[in-house]
């Protein structure tokens, strides 16, 4: 299999001063944008990144490509000669660390080995070469202790033991108070550990090292929590990883060294100023894993002038570059700043919004690009409930707000009993000291995160940032147990597992119990309760008012709402909805119409079902007057009555009984047996697949004619108040054109007579759902009849994959999701291969037919963003949802113009 990749793998190593920005595909993010940097002349520490082309050969074939070890050597070859140094040799070691990359960001989720080139020989002369015999030792320690555990597959918990257990010795609590001679012993411990778990020594030649390294890297794309981010955040399995190969650059020489984390915004907020983590005499990855409490990165100021300068400017330079929040991690090495990696920052949801108009303000960025830096499912975020601040609390704690979000649920201290307890219907909230990689499949299912340790750039900000998920970090003065399953807040309170506690990621405060939440004040906007004005919530507001201002002027589908009331219109309206795409009218012969219907389906007769019709008449036109009241002015597309008949006829096991305890008691039960006889009759072993739709208006005379009456009549009666109703009629679940134009030729009928009894001309559109394989197979057809298409998409999901919604969700799509047979539900995003396949077809056959004929979908994927760029892509004219996706929509139909847009240019 490798020989036929080969052929086609060209240059698979590249310095960084041959790569760039734009080549993330081929070197991955952390790679390219070191180039870039490097580019840029930024303090960047020499180096080379292995290429993605590398990884894939690797993972498909099991072997590196040939050419690898050759192109390596030369460029190790190259690095030694401009550093003066060779790796690992003993009198003046070259070390270099080896990390990760791929194309878009995954926080911790494949591995990183710093201090390569360490040995026991070599110790000595990093020893002679720094002048410290502690940094020396410590930085050996490091490099066993993450060897280990990432290449060699050691428990790293074994590791952290040992550690703990020197440190008690010593009678210290944090890792700096280590010396030479404690680190040394540490040393010979961590080297026991490795030849007991691993089964050989830990590797003595730097090149081994290296290469091991380099492997184990490739090997990480596909481990578990690599594979779980993946398909949590959509990133595609068959990118791949970049390898880059750095010269260290040490912090953990003393006082005067240092490693942190900067943002050229602040990711929880979008305000600016200075924001990020610094960590005196540390190695990089402390900062990131949260081990140890970080000072705020301003206070560099004062701990080295010149640096802290020198970032600043440098933090400019790229986010000006970038003209986006810039994500930078630096170390200082002896009052000497290096930069270790930049990427554009993750951040909240709140944050992009304000970030994308600020950008626009400063003229870095037009309106079009603002909208590409937003997205629908960061807006559903800020639509989500809010604390209640008049609510009564008892507030136990404080940290730091990492990631905004109001959650409430029981406290949790391990990811195990996260996605138990989550899969059982609890809602959950992860507390940990601090959360590593391995905690991921928990923090998916928490509904929110609380650590006791770790900053906004800790693992678990970054990560909960990125995923939406509430997230309060660092908050200190609870000790969390996670053996004994308990939490101590101030006062001695203890929070046992299963306690209910309540976290505000906008605030950092924690509570005890339940705390209500209140609508979020986008939605209050949105509602038309609450304007821009000077606060921090307002600015907000002001933001998502200019972006969603931005999409509406470049978008080409227009956005409707599913709604079955006025009162569900008014707020659909108000929502920016501009008409109704889907009015189900058998949601209004439930409750106290329900027996009307009944009655109307079993009569004997035709006198019986006339009877039940004309009661139901006046009522239906009442509810289309209100309708068009409210919407007037807009399209109001009302689908005629499409059931399963089950949910209109008694339940046939209650009826039985019914009948079997009045025979019992030899009580009369005529009208009981009549009914439970009929309902036999009409009884379905598959309700969804049966009498419904269109089919239940040709059985049932009258039934459709009654309804479209109602609707002329409405339509008549609101022209007649000077209103401008806009009614359109669709036909359910039609399959055959000759379904479509029997209902048609009745309808128009009712029609004109309506026309001829008011004195008013109608126009009524008369179109059908497309939500059967055959109706979008013969669509062409269809089209003769009908004025538009409404794709009906989750009939038309079921029907296609043959799956019983109510069902299959709660069966097995579980299990289809973990084995990555479904990247997310096909519910959830429209099924582009398959389903989607028959709306294009669909779409264009019917426009073959009538050039005219207008095209939308009501089904729930009309308000899912990744599914909206689908529908503008397919020539939609429109997407409808419910009322509170209708923003959502919005934005994603602005953004999708604006990538079509783009597209086209390229």
């Amino acid at each position: 299999m490798s020989e036929n990749k080969e052929p086609h793998v060209a240059k698979l190593v590249y310095d960084f001063t041959e790569g760039n920005k734009d080549l993330k595909d081929l070197l991955g993010g952390k790679g390219a944008n070191l180039a870039e940097m490097t580019n840029l002349g930024l303090p960047v520490p020499p180096g080379f990144t292995i290429t993605t082309e590398a990884c894939k050969v690797y993972l498909d074939s099991g072997e590196e490509p040939a050419a690898l070890r050759d192109e390596v050597s030369a460029h190790l070859d190259a690095l030694e000669t401009k550093m003066g140094k060779k790796l690992g040799q003993p009198d003046n070691p070259l070390l270099v660390s080896v990390r990760s990359g791929a194309k878009f960001s995954m926080p911790g989720m494949m591995d990183t080995v710093l201090n390569i080139g360490l040995s026991d020989k070599s110790v000595k002369g990093l020893t002679d070469q720094a002048g410290d015999e502690r940094f020396a030792w410590d930085s050996y320690r490091r490099l066993i202790q993450m060897f280990g555990k990432t290449v060699l597959g050691v428990d790293g918990e074994l590791f952290e033991e040992a550690l703990e257990k020197a440190k008690e010795a010593k009678k210290v609590t944090v890792d700096t108070d280590l010396e030479a001679a404690d680190l040394k012993k540490l040393v010979t411990a961590f080297k026991k550990i490795v030849k007991k778990e691993a089964g050989r020594d830990f590797p003595q030649d730097p090149r081994e090292q290296m290469d091991l390294a380099i492997k184990a890297v490739f090997d990480s794309w596909n481990g578990d929590r690599a594979k779980l981010y993946r398909r949590q955040e959509r990133i595609p399995h068959d990118l791949g990883t970049a390898v880059n190969v750095c010269s260290m650059v040490f912090g953990n020489l003393g006082p005067d060294s240092g490693t942190g984390v900067a943002f050229t915004r602040d990711p929880a907020s979008g305000h600016q100023g200075v924001y990020g983590d610094y960590l005196q005499n540390a190695q990089g990855e402390d900062v990131v894993a949260g081990i140890r409490n970080t000072v705020p990165l301003a206070e560099l100021e004062q701990i080295d002038k010149k640096s802290y300068d020198q970032l600043m400017q440098i933090m400019e330079t790229l986010e000006n570059h970038y003209k986006d929040l810039c994500d930078i991690e630096f170390t200082i090495e002896r009052g000497q700043l290096w930069m270790l990696q930049t990427r554009v920052g993750k951040r909240t949801a709140g944050a992009a919004f304000r970030i994308a108009t600020q950008l626009v303000d400063q003229g870095l960025i037009d309106e079009a690009e603002a909208l590409q830096r937003v997205t629908g499912a960061q807006l559903a975020q800020l639509m989500f409930p809010r604390f209640d601040d008049e609510a009564k609390v008892e507030q136990v704690g404080r940290g730091i707000a990492a990631s905004p979000g109001a959650a409430v649920g029981k406290a949790v201290f391990d990811s195990y009993t996260a996605v138990k307890w989550s899969r059982s219907g609890e809602k959950v909230i992860l507390v940990r000291r601090e959360t590593n990689p391995d905690d991921l499949d928990g923090m998916i299912a928490a509904e929110g995160i609380l650590t006791s340790r770790g900053g906004k750039t800790s693992h678990a900000a970054v990560v909960a940032r990125g995923m939406g998920k509430t997230c309060v970090c660092g908050a200190e003065e609870l000790e969390v147990d996670t053996k004994r399953r308990r939490m101590t807040v101030p006062g001695g309170h203890v929070v046992e597992e299963g306690d209910v506690i309540s976290i505000d990621g906008s605030s950092g405060k924690v509570y005890l119990g339940e705390v209500p939440v209140v609508p979020s004040p986008v939605v209050e906007y949105f509602e038309g309760r609450m304007h821009a004005g000077a606060d921090d919530a307002d600015e907000l507001v002001e933001a998502v008012h200019r972006i969603i201002g931005y999409a509406d002027r470049m978008r080409r589908l227009r956005v409707r709402a599913n709604a079955d009331n006025a009162e569900d219109a008014l707020r659909a309206r108000r929502f920016g909805a501009q008409g109704i795409g889907l009015c189900r009218t058998e949601h209004m012969f439930l409750g106290d119409r329900r027996e009307l219907v009944e009655r109307l389906i079993l009569a004997d007769t035709e006198a019986e079902r006339e009877e039940s019709l004309k009661e139901l008449l006046p009522l239906q036109k009442a509810d289309f007057v209100e309708l068009f009241k409210a919407m007037d002015g807009l399209p109001v597309t009302i689908r005629l009555l499409d059931p399963p008949l089950h949910e209109f006829l008694p339940d046939i096991t209650e009826l039985s009984v019914r009948v079997a305890l009045a025979e019992s008691r030899q009580e009369s039960h005529e009208n009981d047996l009549r009914l439970l006889q009929a309902v036999h009759r009409l009884h379905e072993q598959n309700p969804m697949l049966g009498l419904r739709g269109v089919r239940l208006g040709l059985v049932i005379p009258g039934l459709f004619t009654m309804q479209v009456r109602a609707i002329a009549e409405a339509a008549a009666e609101r022209k007649a108040a000077k209103g401008d109703p806009r009614a359109e009629i669709m036909i359910p679940l039609v399959g055959t054109v000759q379904e479509l134009e029997i209902v048609r030729e009745e309808a128009d009928q009712v029609v004109a007579e309506v026309e001829a009894a008011t004195g008013t001309q109608l126009k009524l559109a008369i179109g059908t759902m497309i939500e059967l394989p055959r109706a979008a197979l013969t669509a062409g057809q269809i089209a003769e009849a009908a004025e538009f298409f409404s794709f009906g998409t989750n009939d038309l999901t079921q029907t296609v994959w043959g799956f019983s919604r109510d069902d299959v969700e709660a069966s097995f799509f579980t299990a289809y999701l973990e084995k990555g047979i479904f990247g997310v539900s096909p519910f959830e995003t429209i099924d582009k291969d398959g389903v989607g396949s028959l709306v294009s077809l669909a779409a264009k056959a019917g426009r073959e037919t009538r050039p005219d004929l207008k095209l939308g979908v009501c089904g729930e994927h009309g308000g899912d963003p990744e599914s909206v760029h689908f529908f503008h892509e397919v020539g939609l004219d429109y997407v409808s949802c419910s009322p509170f996706r209708i923003p959502v929509a919005r934005l994603e139909a602005g953004r999708a113009a604006v990538q079509s847009e783009g597209s086209d240019h390229r």
